[in-house]
């Protein structure tokens, strides 16, 4: 596996005037990563939040890769908006490929009739994509005769990094009970090539959406200082698409707070890539969500975990997919200002 990972990798980066299609890193708790899933998500929760994103995909086998996302967005009361911050690095550990991302995120509330809301929402942003060539192998450092390795290569090794920028856009539709979202990430393509040639990242199209079903809620506490506790079912869908990549998720959050359960199916079993149909993991999912403060001006932090099993050809072998998340909002709003009466998003926070 090693070595045909280390030649695979190897074409990639030396044929730098190919094109050549990459796919984004991505989150199985797309919503527990909301400025990474869409910037209108910016300032959405009306209040200051901050969040921390991990994902260790396949660490069974030498393609692993390991994805790290920290964001921290705040609403803007008298403005309507919402300010946010998303830094993300990504990384092979096979061939050492790092990219590494900084992005600003503004995103303004329209409240288009009593019932319904729509955030528009933009990202500018910076990347750095770099390689270790000391943990690649090339074909000139074998020995014909021997099989033996030579520590020296002629291939010109001179480009390791690349800085460029980036442009992405989104919007979101929500009800009091239902939410509809799009985003457009790389919109100007950037040349992503380390080695000098032409290779532009692919513009990233995505669709989100939900609905939420609420029951009565529970009760925790006497008296006054009692509080409602969130009892839900969220049927909810994604879908992806990048340059030859077509992805999708469809799945269900169950809420019993202060316990989070979900599951969803990653995959187009309609649409064959190479001959096998496109299955790619089952997801399961658990979360805590703790409340703190008072109902006027909560405190919540949410913690979750999720695992992807592969139902790929690659097998369950792979380890699939490691999750966590964790991430925590806090009221901003001056409690002596009236407060504005605004739709809040009822995605899940998971």
């Amino acid at each position: 596996m090693r070595l045909y990972v280390l030649v695979v990798f190897s074409g990639l980066i030396l044929l730098g005037s190919h094109p050549v299609t990459a796919q984004d890193p991505q989150f199985s708790q797309f919503y527990a990563a909301p400025l990474y899933l869409n910037p209108a998500f910016a300032g959405s929760t009306q209040q200051g939040r901050a969040g921390l994103n991990y994902r260790n995909q396949w660490p069974s086998i030498d393609a692993n890769f390991t994805t790290i996302s920290a964001f921290a967005d705040f609403y803007i009361e008298d403005k309507n908006s919402g300010v946010g911050a998303l830094l993300s690095r990504d990384y092979v550990s096979a061939v050492g490929i790092q990219s590494i991302s900084f992005a600003l995120q503004y995103a303004y509330q329209l409240q288009l009739t009593k019932g319904l809301a729509f955030r528009p929402g933009v990202q500018v942003g910076i990347y750095n994509r770099s390689v270790n060539f000391g943990r690649l192998t090339f074909g000139d450092q074998f020995d014909p005769t021997t099989g033996d390795l030579n520590p020296t290569t002629g291939e010109d090794l001179s480009g390791q990094n690349k800085f460029f920028p980036d442009i992405s856009m989104g919007g979101l539709f929500y009800t009091p009970n239902a939410w509809l979202g799009f985003a457009a990430h790389h919109i100007t393509q950037p040349n992503q090539s380390i080695v000098g040639g032409d290779d532009k990242l692919p513009m990233k199209l995505s669709g989100h959406a939900g609905w939420k079903f609420y029951f009565n809620p529970g009760v925790m506490g006497n008296g006054v200082y009692s509080r409602k506790q969130e009892r839900s079912v969220a049927p909810t869908v994604q879908y992806r698409h990048q340059g030859e990549f077509d992805q999708m998720d469809v799945g269900m959050y169950f809420t019993f707070e202060p316990i989070i359960l979900g599951t969803w199916y990653r995959g187009i079993p309609f649409k064959k890539v190479n001959g096998f149909a496109n299955n790619e993991s089952i997801v399961l999912l658990v979360g805590l969500t703790i409340k703190g403060g008072s109902d006027a001006r909560p405190t919540v932090l949410n913690i979750g975990y999720s695992y992807d099993y592969t139902i790929s050809q690659l097998g369950p072998g792979s380890g699939g997919a490691h999750e966590f998340s964790l991430v925590y909002s806090w009221p901003t709003r001056n409690p002596r200002k009236p407060s504005k009466d605004k739709l809040i998003i009822p995605c899940p926070d998971f």
